[in-house]
């Protein structure tokens, strides 16, 4: 935390100051847990100004700017600090200067419902979105979103990019200055109405590769011929650079920054390919079973034609494919720092917090020939999560936290940080708090009848199919109709399934109870063939 915080005349200002230090001093010592939960007790009595804040009054320098960056189908592990072939030093700066959470994961591995679930702070049965078919009309959105939170407490909401609800068109739904790309959103300055000719280009160039690009050759991928300000991630960009050198609004900010890429295709702008060496990239490697084994999601997703192609692909396309992956992840991490660096020289960033995150994961051919998400494995299901800022406390700087963490938390953190109170119950809890939760949920409701779950700790998964219900709370254990376990330590590739294994049914025993325990909770009927 910065020296300057100190000057800020408010107790609870102070009191986070002297936690910060308390914490950093006794850090190896006995007595953390007593000074952390004396502080935390004062923290929570003590006179702050979260009431104004969530009102929109108050003086707004004493007030975070939030800094918010996302990206699509960015695998958890793509991330230069924990995968030496992957550059991304943008990225490595703000887990060095923050918080990485190893063990985050998302509540649907697919757009449409992991964005909703993120934007309302909500479970799929609790908004209803549970495919990329789905999606909601203004009027039917369960909550506030997060920008209408911020946006009714008196902060300036500007989004760049993806947010891909689902149904359109829609509002910018809490965004007073709304930039988009790609899909359409009533009162958003749009890409294609701006500059047509750009867009027209970008589509040209990738309209071989298929539906969402996601076709074998949008996989390949290719370098592309376009300049940068043609894609669409190089045109949010460069609106949002200027957006902010032109910014002179004195409230504080909750900026939203939201890439497409690394999704697929794997169309490369000039120069990113340069930064890696073919030879050394190293690619999926196939599961000893000769058949689509995923019990949970078999079939999905256009099984066939990534088969057929990539079975017998050779070894030059297995590095080209992933290089190129690795490639466009390195661009939108430099665009990421453009955005920062502007951010920066506006002094925007002295007093931020910055959450940067994904959607959901990727395959990149893993799991007998799998590729983008669609499953509950780890490369689909995990999502890189990172704090990081000047207003982080100096007792989460520089670490990885490996509690079970979700994407539904990502609301309850920001809001709490900025003082902030929701308008219903939200079901994530504040990351930046004592709180816990014993272990992680996600879902997946990709067979016509069938639902999945899955109950994630550090050690063990859980993935359990279900003949469907409407409500969450009515699943009982007479609806199973199948299931895996996975012991994430022994194999963390998740080749080996102990469902009804002997040895560990005591750990399906108690996940499996511990999960019907958590259906049981989230009481709301969802909607869109849930």
């Amino acid at each position: 935390m910065r020296s300057n915080e100190l000057a800020k005349p408010t107790y609870r200002k102070l009191l986070i100051v002297v936690r910060s230090r308390l914490i950093t001093s006794y850090r190896s010592s006995f007595l953390l847990p007593c000074f952390a939960l004396l502080l935390g007790t004062l923290l929570a009595g003590c006179p702050s100004t979260k009431g104004d804040q969530a009102t929109g009054q108050g003086p707004s320098s004493e007030r975070p700017n939030i800094i918010f960056l996302m990206d699509d189908q960015h695998r958890w592990d793509a991330l230069g600090f924990i995968n030496t072939q992957v550059k991304t030093p943008t990225l490595n700066r703000l887990a060095q200067n923050g918080v990485f959470f190893r063990q985050a994961v998302c509540q649907a591995p697919m757009c449409v419902p992991s964005r909703n679930s993120l934007m309302l702070g909500l479970y799929p049965h609790q908004t209803g979105v549970f495919r990329n078919s789905g999606g909601l009309q203004d009027d039917e959105l369960p909550n506030k979103t997060l920008a209408q939170y911020f946006q009714d407490a008196g902060y300036e909401t500007a989004g760049f990019g993806k947010t891909h609800w689902g149904k359109y068109p829609t509002s910018t739904r809490g965004f007073e200055t709304r930039y988009v790309s790609e899909i359409p959103e009533e009162g958003a300055i749009a890409m294609a109405k701006q500059d047509p000719a750009a867009k027209a280009r970008y589509d040209a160039e990738v309209s071989a590769m298929g539906p969402g690009e996601e076709n074998n050759l949008g996989y390949l991928g290719f370098t592309s011929e376009l300049p940068e300000q043609d894609h669409r991630d190089g045109w949010i960009t460069e609106q949002c650079q200027k957006y902010i050198r032109q910014r002179e609004d004195d409230r504080p900010l909750f900026l939203y920054v939201s890439y497409m890429k690394p999704h697929a295709g794997h169309n490369v702008p000039a120069g990113y390919e340069d930064r890696y060496d073919l030879d050394s990239i190293t690619y999926a490697q196939q599961p000893p079973w000769d058949e689509d084994y995923a019990p949970h999601a078999a079939g999905v997703n256009r099984r066939d034609m990534y088969v057929d192609y990539w079975k017998n692909a050779p070894a030059e396309d297995w590095k080209l494919m992933t290089m190129r992956y690795y490639a466009n992840v390195t661009w939108i991490d430099d665009m990421m720092g453009r955005v920062l660096q502007s951010l920066d020289e506006k002094g925007l960033l002295d007093n931020a917090l910055i959450v940067y995150t994904s959607d959901h994961g990727e395959m990149l051919g893993e799991h007998y020939y799998r590729f983008n998400k669609y499953n509950l494995y780890e490369s689909s299901v995990r999502v890189p999560l990172i704090l990081s800022g000047s207003a982080l406390p100096s007792p989460y700087q520089g670490q990885t936290n490996n509690q079970a963490v979700e994407l539904v938390d990502v609301m309850p953190t920001l809001l709490d940080f900025a003082g902030i109170s929701p308008n219903r119950n939200l079901p994530g809890i504040d990351l930046l708090s004592s709180q816990r939760r014993e272990a992680s949920f996600s879902t997946l409701h990709e067979r016509d009848g069938e639902a999945a779950f899955m109950w994630r700790t550090e050690d063990y998964k859980l993935i359990l199919v279900f003949r469907r219900k409407e409500a969450a709370s009515a699943y009982t254990e007479a609806d199973i109709i199948g299931g895996e376990l996975y012991d994430l330590n022994k194999d963390p590739r998740e080749w080996n399934d102990l469902y009804d294994q002997e040895a560990v049914v005591s750990v399906q025993k108690e996940y499996t109870q511990e999960l019907l325990d958590h259906l049981q909770s989230l009481k709301q009927k969802g909607r869109n063939g849930s």
